[in-house]
């Protein structure tokens, strides 16, 4: 199924890689991280469109229809050992709960930053991450009610970004360093509260997608650029 292309090679030396690692420290986390690297390789490239001109249409076809069905499997599975977990009063389901939600997110977010119209997409970025943000800060939040103080003071700063969101297509550059700014003061926020999966896992969904999204702003399109040369 796989040609002996450079992306053939290339895994097969990432696999190399991983054994000798794992014969010289025998740990099996280097076999196993090196293992997923080099059969990943090939699909992660093509679906990035690094290396398109080695993968043909009917492999990418396979690819696409394979990877959805292995995303959901491992979605259940994920919820399945959570549950396992959490019957057991085991808190380390939080980390399969991580997995699911950076698993949906990471996928959502590529499906808009794939399209690579970054000025556009960015601003669905940051109202998508901004209702993501009200939704667990209201779940947090609503044994003290919808009126409380706490309530009130956990959701706005989520609404805020929302705004952001909103306001971004007309004010790009303004939204842009907004949003790189509230990013930075939400990974000092997250760091002060200690390291937990549940603050791990809250950083990378919540700051990522919008310090991406900051980036997409700044991105002049390249048909605006022309135009204003013409």
């Amino acid at each position: 199924m796989f040609k002996k292309n450079p992306i053939f090679w290339w895994a097969s030396i990432i696999f190399v890689l991983g054994l000798i690692l794992f014969a010289i420290t025998q740990n099996q986390i280097f076999i196993l991280a090196f293992i997923v690297a080099a059969y990943l390789l090939r699909s992660t490239l093509a679906s990035l469109g690094i290396a398109k001109k080695y993968v043909d249409e009917r492999q990418m076809n396979l690819n696409y229809r394979s990877s959805n069905i292995a995303f959901v499997v491992m979605m259940f599975a994920c919820v399945f050992l959570a549950g396992h977990l959490m019957a057991k009063d085991d808190h380390t389901f939080e980390m399969f709960l991580m997995v699911i939600v950076i698993g949906i997110a990471t996928k959502a977010l590529f499906n808009v930053l794939l399209k690579k119209n970054f000025r556009e997409t960015a601003p669905k970025i940051i109202i998508s991450v901004g209702l993501l943000m009200t939704l667990f800060a209201s779940i947090s939040n609503i044994d003290h009610g919808i009126f409380s103080m706490s309530f009130i003071m956990n959701v706005l700063p989520c609404l805020f970004v929302v705004g952001v969101g909103i306001t971004a297509k007309f004010y790009p550059r303004a939204a842009s360093i907004g949003m790189f700014i509230y990013s930075a003061l939400l990974v000092a926020f997250m760091c002060r509260r200690g390291f937990s999966w549940g603050t791990l896992g809250s950083s990378l969904i919540f700051t990522f997608p919008l310090l991406a999204a900051s980036l997409g702003l700044w991105w002049e399109p390249k048909n605006t650029s022309e135009e204003v040369a013409g």
